[in-house]
This record gives structure tokens, sequence and C-alpha cells, in this order.
């Protein structure tokens, strides 16, 4: 089981795309999440894309590059309540624009 914190708006948003679908709060964040994943397909960290490239320079031997591996990890990869975010958000837009075509 996962918990997270939304901000008022995304927790407005959620309440809406609620009501309007007839689904529980669980159930559209699933789903926004699934949407989401499904659109970028298998996720590839920033770090990942950049492991070919991290300890490449010889600096003499002045130990420059220690622990930069984890450091750039630590600062690229995602929280769960960031990428829950998004996803709600993406929803909330997909919403707004049936909405408009409607």
């Amino acid at each position: 089981m996962t918990t997270v914190r939304l901000d008022v708006k995304t927790e407005t948003a959620l309440r809406r795309l609620t009501s309007c679908r007839g689904q529980t709060k669980s159930e559209v964040i699933r789903d926004a999440i699934a949407r989401l994943a499904g659109e970028e397909g298998e996720q590839v960290t920033a770090a990942q894309k950049l492991q070919s490239f991290i300890g490449l320079v010889d600096s003499g031997g002045q130990q420059l590059s220690e622990r930069m591996g984890q450091k750039l990890r630590e600062r690229l990869d995602l929280s769960a309540s960031e990428l829950l975010q998004k996803a709600v958000h993406a929803e909330l837009g997909r919403q707004e624009l049936l909405a408009e075509t409607d």
C-alpha cells in the first residue's frame, strides 16, 4: 500500500475526476498511472541514460567523481509522489480536453 500527499489543486482535481467518472480515488489514480506508464513505455531515468558517461574522465587521482553515480541518481530519480501528481494532472488535462469537445 502506498500513501501520498496531494496539494490542494491535485486533490480538487482528483475529487472532480471521481465524481465525473463514478470511480473511487484509488481507481482514478490507478487508471491515471497506468495511462501515464503506457504513454512513456519502459521508463528509463536520466541517471540510467548517463551511466556510460559517469567516470569516463581521469581526474589525475583527485577522486572528483567519488559516489557521483549515487549522487546523480538521487537528484534525477522521480519519487512516487511526483509520478502520481503528474499522472493525475495528465488525466485532468485529458478530461478537460474531452469536456471542451462535447
